[in-house]
């Protein structure tokens, strides 16, 4: 098993043009259908945003850093009266009621649109793409497709017509996401410190440090 310092070094190393020709070979253009920002059955809608993104998007849309981002949900319990408490890592975009992006929303027409568009996080920018090196996120289950390194999930929108040039822009967004992925995950991982939450309390580890569910930085212990 590699460690996460040479799987970076091999996401700083990716052609971008190899990847572009992978994805021009794939084929994709959003349908804006609305599945990649809405709940999936039973699981509320999880994408991973970096927190320097998260400031980025309370700068963009004037509102506060919990209603941009939640806790990531994923190894939290939940609690008698259903509040979710433990210690987790990283940040999620936040949902609404029905579970979906808070970000999202439907036109008169029937076709999504994202509040946040030109603010929206790298995992926004790359969906249905990811590349296959260990440490970095692969969020939308199982590819469908592959090709080199570049992996393709689920989506309604692949095997279409994509021009060289919004290729090559998706391929530099792919290859910046998978190098934040890994230096987010060893600062995290230099950085951790195990918590010790109180009841009811939520810590979120990211390459920060430990923060409060608010943003607000949290001392350990």
């Amino acid at each position: 098993m590699t460690s996460l310092e040479d799987d970076l070094e091999r996401a700083r190393d990716l052609d971008a043009g190899e990847l572009a020709d992978a994805i021009e070979s794939i084929g994709f253009e959003c349908t804006r259908c609305g599945a990649c920002c809405t709940r999936e059955g039973a699981d509320e809608h999880t994408a991973t945003i970096f927190p320097d993104e998260v400031r980025a998007l309370t700068d963009a849309t004037d509102q506060e850093w919990r209603d941009v981002a939640r806790p990531m949900p994923y190894g939290l319990s939940e609690t008698g009266d259903g509040s979710l408490e433990g210690e987790t890592f990283e940040w999620a975009l936040q949902t609404d009621d029905c579970g979906d992006c808070a970000f999202y929303e439907e036109t008169d027409d029937g076709v999504g649109a994202c509040l946040a568009h030109d603010d929206r996080p790298l995992i926004c920018q790359t969906y249905p793409f990811s590349v296959a090196i260990d440490g970095t996120s692969q969020p939308m289950g199982e590819a469908v497709d592959e090709t080199g390194v570049v992996r393709a999930h689920e989506c309604d929108g692949l095997g279409r017509d994509i021009t060289r040039a919004d290729a090559e822009e998706l391929a530099r967004a792919l290859k910046e996401r998978a190098i934040r992925e890994l230096e987010e995950a060893i600062a995290v991982r230099d950085a951790y410190e195990p918590a010790d939450p109180d009841p009811g309390e939520i810590v979120v580890h990211d390459s920060e440090g430990p923060k409060r569910s608010d943003g607000s930085a949290r001392e350990t212990r």
